[in-house]
């Protein structure tokens, strides 16, 4: 699956992914792009998650005809996000186009 990395996105959460295609929104060169501009890019590009910190980013945008799922880690503290990869692993394995799964990041 491919799986694109919002900025605040902790790269080395990438490592524990495996089996996934895994970029970066500064990678990609979309660092300044709106969230509009950010999620029209990543479909464009075939990505089927995009894992953001952006808590606001369901509220600004409908994301109910995107061909992406969206997880939001209510964290960007790498240590604490390393603790539960497995949960974030988890939540990008069940997203689902236009839907947006919360992980609690404790």
């Amino acid at each position: 699956m491919r799986i694109l990395f919002d900025q605040g996105t902790p790269a080395p959460l990438r490592h524990h992914l495996a089996g996934h295609d895994v970029a970066t929104a500064y990678e990609r060169g979309w660092s300044t792009s709106t969230n509009g501009e950010l999620l029209d890019a990543a479909e464009r590009e075939g990505y089927a998650v995009l894992v953001t910190t952006d808590t606001h980013l369901r509220h600004q945008l409908d994301l109910t005809e995107r061909r992406l799922g969206i997880v939001v880690l209510l964290s960007t503290s790498w240590p604490r996000i390393r603790r539960v990869t497995g949960l974030v692993a988890d939540a990008i394995d069940r997203a689902a186009p236009g839907g947006c799964i919360e992980v609690e990041i404790p």
